[in-house]
């Protein structure tokens, strides 16, 4: 037997009656802190390259997917296998370079376009889409958010001005590297702690506001 279907077995063994009272008890809703403490546990290890401890952390992430796989199966809606079936047909369907009979792509960023060429076609489960917009993870750190929806606007082009100052930020990017963006970012965390401010709900904010205004100026220009 794999070691992956040990893994389900000693899963399904701590969920079954006379199993683990604490495993028993969980669900979807309740593991996701643990799932976001593994995955950053994992990021951590990929930081510092420590490659056996990256594969512990894997492990523990591997453990939380089996785990909601496990919940999902007992109340009927869909298994492990299910899971990896739908995540290995997306990845053929997602490289028709690869997989299927069209032309090779030569370079990572054509493999990127055409990536996103074949997610904007698909469609796609949850709650419909609307606005201009894409959905982003509620849980997404803020920096993280704000970049994805900058990007957002740069790759449809969509109208900022008066709502961002453009001119600042392209006068920034002609100063910043690494180190000094680095540098810039723990003072401004730095000083909004010494002001007793969140850095991370101010940054939200300012996103939503950004999101909002360009919605509405997009409205009213249609």
């Amino acid at each position: 037997m794999s070691a992956i279907a040990d893994l389900r077995r000693t899963i399904a063994a701590l969920r079954a009656p006379g199993g683990c009272p604490w495993d028993q008890e969980q669900t979807h809703a309740s593991l996701t802190r643990c799932l976001i403490d593994e995955v950053s546990e994992l990021l951590d290890t990929i930081d510092r390259l420590d490659r056996p401890h990256m594969r512990e952390e894997l492990g523990d992430v591997l453990m939380q997917v089996v785990f909601h796989a496990q919940i999902a199966e007992e109340e009927g809606h869909f298994n492990l296998e299910d899971v990896a079936a739908e995540a290995n047909e997306k990845l053929v369907r997602r490289h028709p370079h690869v997989f299927g009979e069209h032309a090779k792509l030569g370079t990572a960023a054509d493999v990127v376009v055409k990536w996103e060429e074949i997610k904007a076609a698909e469609k796609k489960n949850g709650p419909a889409q609307s606005g201009l917009f894409k959905e982003l993870p509620p849980r997404l750190p803020a920096l993280m958010y704000a970049e994805a929806v900058w990007k957002q606007i740069e790759k449809k082009n969509l109208l900022v001005d008066g709502i961002v100052d453009t001119a600042a930020v392209a006068a920034r990017a002609d100063q910043l590297d690494e180190a000094t963006l680095g540098k810039l970012l723990f003072e401004i965390t730095a000083a909004c702690r010494r002001r007793g401010l969140a850095p991370e709900d101010a940054l939200r904010i300012e996103t939503d506001r950004v999101m909002r205004e360009v919605e509405a100026k997009a409205g009213a220009t249609t």
